[in-house]
């Protein structure tokens, strides 16, 4: 049995490791993300390159299904999954990808990261979650520590409303995914949901196909390389991981923990494009570790 397909009676100390390490890699291979759109953006059109993505992702995590042999969703679940492969799969990939064409990737970043707190209100008031107070203390923190991150990366600030416009889309549509994504979880495992959402996702992307492939003939083998690579890791992994976490983990918290993206992206960029972060960037991170730290937590009894 895959790990990420646990029995429900497995030790509560065990599966609290188990998420934090799930947390943890798609935290890892969602931040590398930003690094790899930035480089295949240059050869690939934002719609193209959602598809090629989206495509290597659905071809991956199909071959693990059809090992598995995966139970699908059925019913309200189906509809609900459907809807989470088309907003957070397609939708937020385009929408990325374009705005990342307009301003600095920190802002993209910063601004994308108001998706936790519309997480928050969403599932406090479609999941019935609440809203406790911990946890938008955590989110205002961190969201602090984002847009500090964002000012200190970003060379021009947000001058082109339009990109900023995308970000803000991108987020809602991450938000109305993950709110849709978390009740299926509790019928089917996490495999099953990631696949078939990045299937629809894929199936919604297939107007882009002949940009694709014009784009894929003229583009570098280093452009190629990182759509191979965010669909493999970003998309196929981190989606599986998430949803494992999330299947285990009240969604407003879990979409706080995306605050960790922002500093891990200044991380990494850091170390595989040489661009040092700015000095304000490190109270920003430290900012981020505080807010997902207090929302995170659970009051004392």
């Amino acid at each position: 049995m895959s790990s990420l397909e646990l029995p429900t009676r497995a030790a509560p100390r065990d599966e609290r490791l188990l998420v934090l390490a799930a947390v943890a890699a798609c935290m890892l291979v969602w931040a590398s993300a930003f690094i790899g759109i930035r480089s295949a953006g240059r050869s690939f059109s934002p719609g193209a390159l959602a598809l090629g993505r989206l495509a290597v992702g659905s071809l991956v995590l199909g071959v693990v299904a059809a090992v598995r042999r995966v139970r699908l969703p059925r019913g309200r679940a189906l509809a609900a999954t459907v809807l989470c492969g088309v907003a957070w799969f397609a939708l937020y990939n385009v929408a990325l990808n374009a705005a990342e064409r307009r301003i600095d990737a920190g802002v993209a970043a910063m601004l994308v990261n108001v998706g936790p707190i519309l997480i928050a209100l969403l599932a406090g008031a479609v999941l019935r979650e609440g809203f406790p107070r911990r946890l938008f203390g955590g989110c205002v923190v961190s969201f602090g520590g984002a847009a500090i991150i964002g000012l200190a990366v970003s060379r021009h600030g947000v001058n082109e409303l339009w990109g900023a416009v995308l970000c803000v889309a991108a987020a809602l549509a991450y938000a109305v995914g993950v709110v849709s994504q978390k009740p299926v979880l509790r019928e089917v495992s996490p495999l099953s949901v990631t696949w078939l959402a990045c299937t629809v996702g894929t199936i919604a992307c297939l107007p882009f196909a002949p940009a694709l492939v014009h784009e894929a003939a003229h583009a570098r083998g280093s452009a190629l390389a990182w759509t191979v690579y965010l669909g493999a890791a970003p998309t196929a992994l981190g989606f599986v991981t998430w949803a494992y976490a999330l299947a285990r983990t009240p969604a407003g918290r879990m979409g706080s923990t995306t605050y960790l993206v922002p500093p891990l992206a200044i991380l990494l960029g850091w170390i595989m494009l040489g661009e040092v972060p700015p000095l304000l960037a490190l109270p920003g991170g430290a900012l981020c570790l505080a807010g997902v730290g207090l929302a995170r937590s659970r009051p004392r009894r």
